[in-house]
C-alpha cells in the first residue's frame, strides 16, 4: 500500500495509455479468433460426429481470448516504461492468468471423458459429485501453483488441509463410506440403473437409481421404493441378473406318469413353451437348416430321473427379463395342465405301493 501511495498518478496514467490500447486490441483480436474457432470446429464436431472432438471443442471455448490478453499484456509490460513494482505486479497476474487458462482447459477436458465414460452408468446432470471433486483437484493444484510462483510458502496450507481433512474424515465416516461405495460402483458397474439384483439381506428388486450415498430398487409386484445404503452393498453378496446378460433361464419341473409317451410329452411342452415365449417375451426362435434355434434360446424338454410315482424331466425355457419369468411360469402351468388333460397326459399325485406276499393274507399291526 505504502508504495501505491508514493506512485505519481498523472504520470504513471500517462505510461498506462499505450498498455491499456495494446490489452483493448489484443482483446478484440481473442474475441473474433475466438467465433472463428467455434464455427470451424462446431462443423467439424458436426460432420465427424466424434464425442472426443467434442470434448476438446468445449474445452478449447474461450482460450484464444485468454491467449490474447495474455499476449496483450506480455507485449505491454515489455513495451511500456513501468514502474518495477507495477512490472512486477504486471508479471504476476501474467503467470496467473497462463496457468489458468491451461488449468481450466485440463478441467474441462476430464469433465469431459467422465461424462462420456460415465454417460451410461449414471446421470451426471443429477449427481456431479465425481465431476467436482475433479475439478476441485485440477483447480487446487493451478492455485498451489500460482502461490509457489508468488514465492508464498504452501507447507502450512497443506499441514492445515491435512488436519482439516482427518477432523472432517472423523466427523462424517459413515457418509464419506457411502460416497466412497458409490464412486467404486459407479466406476466398476457392477450395479448399473434398470439391472435386477438380489441381496444376501434379502432385498431384490430392478434398480431405478444409483447414487453417491444410496441405491434405489424396486421390489418385483410392489407399488413401493428401498433405499440400501451403499456401505450396505458393499457388505453384502449381491446377484445382478441382468449382468452379463439381460436374458435368463427358466426351468420348471414337471412330472408325469409311467405310462406316458415320452415323445408326446416332449412335443407338446415345448410346443406350449414356444407359444408363452412368443407371447410373453416377444422372442420367436430363427432355426436353421438342421432345426437348431441359431440364438440357443428356444425352449427344451430335459428328463432327469425315475422318481416314485413319476418320470421327472425340467421344462428349460428363456426369458429377454428378470420380471418376466414370473408371467411365464404363471401362464406355463395353466397351459401345461389344461394341455396334458386334452393329450391324456397323466400328472400323478404322490403315492406309494405297497406289495403283501400271498403267503400273508393278513397284517396283525399291533405285533
Amino acid at each position: 500500500m505504502n508504495y501505491l501511495s508514493n506512485l505519481d498518478w498523472s504520470v504513471l496514467g500517462g505510461k498506462l495509455i499505450m498498455p491499456a490500447c495494446i490489452l483493448i486490441i489484443a482483446l478484440c483480436i481473442g474475441v473474433a479468433l475466438n467465433q472463428m474457432l467455434t464455427k470451424k470446429l462446431a462443423r467439424h464436431v458436426e460432420s465427424s460426429e466424434s464425442e472426443i472432438m467434442e470434448i476438446f471443442f468445449r474445452a478449447l471455448k474461450g482460450v484464444p481470448i485468454y491467449l490474447s490478453i495474455v499476449i496483450g499484456l506480455y507485449w505491454s509490460v515489455t513495451t511500456s516504461d513501468l514502474p518495477p513494482g507495477l512490472e512486477k505486479i504486471f508479471s504476476y497476474v501474467l503467470f496467473a492468468m497462463i496457468v489458468f487458462s491451461i488449468t481450466r482447459v485440463c478441467e474441462r477436458t476430464l469433465s469431459g471423458f467422465i461424462r462420456m465414460k460415465f454417460s451410461n452408468t449414471i446421470d451426471l446432470n443429477q449427481s456431479t459429485l465425481l465431476d467436482t471433486i475433479f475439478r476441485a483437484v485440477i483447480y487446487a493444484s493451478g492455485a498451489l501453483i500460482v502461490l509457489d510462483y508468488f514465492n508464498i510458502s504452501i507447507a502450512p496450507i497443506m499441514a492445515a488441509m491435512g488436519f482439516g481433512s482427518f477432523a472432517f474424515g472423523l466427523a462424517v465416516k459413515e457418509p464419506l463410506e457411502n460416497v466412497a461405495t458409490g464412486l467404486l460402483l459407479m466406476v466398476s458397474k457392477q450395479i448399473r440403473v434398470n439391472d435386477y439384483i438380489r441381496l444376501s439381506t434379502g432385498d431384490e428388486g430392478r434398480v431405478t437409481d444409483v447414487n453417491w450415498r444410496f441405491i434405489t430398487v424396486t421390489p418385483p409386484n410392489e407399488g413401493s421404493v428401498v433405499v440400501i445404503p451403499n456401505k450396505v452393498i458393499a457388505n453384502a453378496v449381491s446377484t445382478n441378473f441382468s449382468q452379463p446378460r439381460d436374458d435368463i433361464i427358466v426351468v420348471v419341473p414337471i412330472g408325469v406318469g409311467y405310462e406316458s409317451d415320452l415323445d408326446l410329452v416332449e412335443r407338446v411342452t415345448v410346443e406350449i413353451a414356444r407359444e408363452l415365449q412368443i407371447k410373453i417375451d416377444g422372442y420367436e426362435p430363427e432355426f436353421d437348416s438342421n432345426g437348431v434355434d441359431r440364438n440357443k434360446l428356444a425352449p427344451v424338454v430335459r428328463y432327469q430321473k425315475f422318481n416314485d410315482s413319476s418320470i421327472d424331466f425340467n421344462a428349460v425355457m428363456h426369458v429377454q427379463t428378470f420380471t418376466n419369468q414370473y408371467l411365464l411360469k404363471h401362464e406355463f402351468i395353466k397351459a401345461i395342465t389344461k394341455r396334458y388333460r386334452e393329450e391324456g397326459i397323466n400328472i400323478p399325485f404322490p403315492i406309494r405301493t405297497l406289495d403283501i406276499p400271498d403267503d400273508k393274507k393278513s397284517v396283525d399291526l399291533r405285533k
